[in-house]
């Protein structure tokens, strides 16, 4: 691996870090708040998180064949999970609850397919993850892939129009980058989820870290009231 090499694993591995650090946050966050949705939205990082770890572990040369079902099925399940976040701003708890349950459903079955459809050796070149996966594959992923990114596009177009908060700007953003990046691994252009991991995980630090300045105040006016 040459200095060029060593700097892409590097960066692989910093986005690791950062996707690790807004787990731990939102963890943080739930045992402050309660809120159910930091379990969600930081699941959801945790799943891009792993997804990172297997790009540096096959980039860092080790043979992809064990990683490459799991490799799939995250690309899908960020998406799906990360959107079942963003169920809250309908306002409606049984579309919801059974936007979750198809989300839980669909993940599984294209978790079920990973484990027994084979994988091409040829999805890996040159250590970056950049082959389709079967058409099986790639058609049990849309029923994740696509129904999440049109309920993230919604549930940010219903967020921005009641207030407009560069906090919740830049998690719409990041989550939206990150959805795209993998509805495109699933489509046509796989390279496309590298870059949307980076972009849309800085997106989703920076929204969280402006997160805890606005919640206090939110919360002080009513008492002051």
């Amino acid at each position: 691996m040459d200095s060029q090499g060593y700097a892409a694993f590097g960066s692989l591995v910093l986005v690791f870090a950062l996707l690790v650090a807004l787990v731990v946050r939102a963890g943080v966050q739930y045992r402050r708040t309660g809120s159910r949705d930091q379990i969600i939205w930081g699941s959801g990082l945790g799943l891009a998180a792993a997804a990172m770890a297997v790009e540096a572990i096959v980039y860092w040369g080790v043979p992809p064949a064990p990683y490459l079902p799991g490799y799939v099925f995250l690309s899908a399940a960020i998406v799906g999970v990360l959107s079942m976040g963003a169920t809250r701003v309908l306002h409606r708890p049984r579309l919801e609850l059974g936007y979750k349950a198809y989300v839980l459903a669909s993940s599984g079955v294209v978790a079920a397919l990973c484990v027994v459809t084979p994988l091409p050796a040829s999805m890996v070149t040159a250590g970056v993850i950049t082959g389709n996966p079967p058409l099986l594959l790639i058609l049990a992923s849309t029923f994740v892939t696509g129904p999440a990114t049109v309920l993230l596009l919604s549930a940010s177009y219903l967020s921005l129009r009641k207030s407009w908060h560069w906090h919740t700007v830049l998690m719409i953003a990041g989550a939206l980058i990150l959805g795209a990046g993998g509805v495109l691994y699933i489509a046509t252009f796989p390279i496309a989820l590298y870059y949307a991991e980076f972009v849309g995980v800085i997106l989703l630090f920076l929204g969280l870290v402006n997160l805890p300045t606005s919640a206090p105040a939110a919360t002080r006016t009513p008492a002051a009231a």
